[in-house]
């Protein structure tokens, strides 16, 4: 089969690989029919290639049709439409019966200290390969896969995958108080859909915060009031002032570890990239820093007494946060990795119909076939071409 493999830093192939085969009762063959590229894979294609080896087949936003199911697999059957959750849950075991599936215990990756484990993720993660391709082999399938309704486009759906919970799980733990003001810093997919997510849930007024115009301009389309950063010389500042002198009742921060602005954590992190790949893996476990310039002023804007939801991915050990000033503003701070299956049930209703309070319609700038996803990933990095949500169709 034809998948996207990870080779080395900015480059990615695609190419002929064996086919996934039925290795455990528990699993599942899917057929992709659509699968989207994520903001965290440009972590991938830039910081993380330390750990992923030529060959990794990257992508964890995946849906298509079951193909096969191993034995011990009974709520599937060949011909199901699913949509496959980044994170690898197997149901029942101590942490997933409390709904903490990004913890799931039959999954974690315990030689590497993490918790469960993801699809085309390094192998911090598993190294289980990803969905960016024809075929993919869904371990866990007798829980993790969610049956989709035969018709609509796949993108009604494909964004359960990720993005979707992910950003319901941001705004969930950001818990603006109804008809409260929420800030989000970042419009990539994740900020798009919290802001909408935001003002589905109650939220009086949402500020996105961003640099890219067609970013801008699509929060717009979803009555988001955005602030242009490049604008700013004080962007807490300018937050606080806007919002009664005291800043947004929650902010959640949807850039991570490569935020724009972030200079000390842009060399250390290109300064790890050129190491061997086990000096890499060492400096980036015990000493890797992040970007914190958004992260920061999140914590500066947010009111005091409230809370900063981080749903952008970072990996540092030594990031230094202002502690002194997030004691004395009292900010409550929430953020992890995704628990989809925790959230799906409640958002798969509101894709059924055709009234889309979610806008998943207008997220997608970018259909195209999966050889050209080479091209798709560096588009996507540079934000040229007006992209904002790349999904390839293999």
């Amino acid at each position: 089969m034809k998948a996207l493999t990870w080779h080395g830093k900015r480059d990615v192939r695609v190419e002929e690989v064996p086919d996934p085969r039925i290795e455990e009762p528990t699993d599942a063959i899917v057929r992709i029919t659509s699968t989207a590229i994520c903001g965290s894979d440009l972590h991938l294609y830039e910081v993380l290639g330390p750990f992923l080896k030529p060959g990794d087949v990257l992508g964890h936003e995946p849906m298509g049709i079951v193909e096969e199911v191993g034995s011990g697999v009974t709520r599937l059957r060949p011909g199901d439409r699913v949509v496959v959750p980044f994170t690898i849950a197997c149901g029942p075991c101590w942490m997933c019966d409390r709904q903490l599936y990004a913890q799931c215990e039959t999954t974690q990756v315990t030689s590497e200290g993490k918790g469960a484990a993801l699809f085309g993720y390094t192998s911090l993660y598993g190294s289980v390969p990803g969905g960016q391709a024809e075929y993919l082999r869904v371990p866990q399938a007798q829980f993790g896969p969610i049956k989709v309704p035969e018709n609509g486009p796949d993108e009604r759906y494909l964004y359960l995958s990720d993005i979707l919970p992910t950003a319901w799980q941001a705004v969930t733990y950001a818990d603006t108080p109804p008809g409260g003001t929420l800030a989000v810093f970042g419009l990539g997919p994740v900020g798009q859909f919290c802001a909408r997510i935001g003002r589905h849930l109650g939220a009086g007024r949402v500020i996105g915060l961003d640099l890219v115009p067609e970013r801008l301009e699509m929060a717009r389309r979803h009555g988001i009031e955005v602030l242009d950063v490049t604008q700013l010389e004080d962007v807490p500042g300018a937050l606080i002032d806007l919002v009664d002198g005291r800043g947004p009742d929650a902010v959640i921060d949807a850039v991570g570890m490569e935020a724009h602005g972030s200079t000390s954590g842009r060399i250390a992190q290109t300064a790890a990239g050129l190491l061997p790949d086990r000096l890499a893996q060492a400096m980036t476990d015990k000493v890797g820093v992040d970007r914190l310039v958004v992260l920061k002023a999140a914590l500066k804007a947010v009111r005091r007494g409230d809370t900063v939801s981080v749903s952008g991915v970072y990996g540092g050990e030594v990031d230094p946060l202002p502690l002194m000033e997030m004691f004395d503003r009292g900010v409550q701070l929430r953020m992890g990795q995704c628990h989809v299956r925790r959230w799906t049930d409640e958002i798969l209703p509101l894709l059924s119909g055709d009234d889309d309070p979610l806008g998943v319609a207008d997220l997608r700038t970018h259909r195209l076939p999966l050889d050209d996803a080479p091209k798709a990933y560096e588009m996507f990095q540079k934000k040229a071409d007006g992209c904002v949500k790349v999904v390839l169709a293999p």
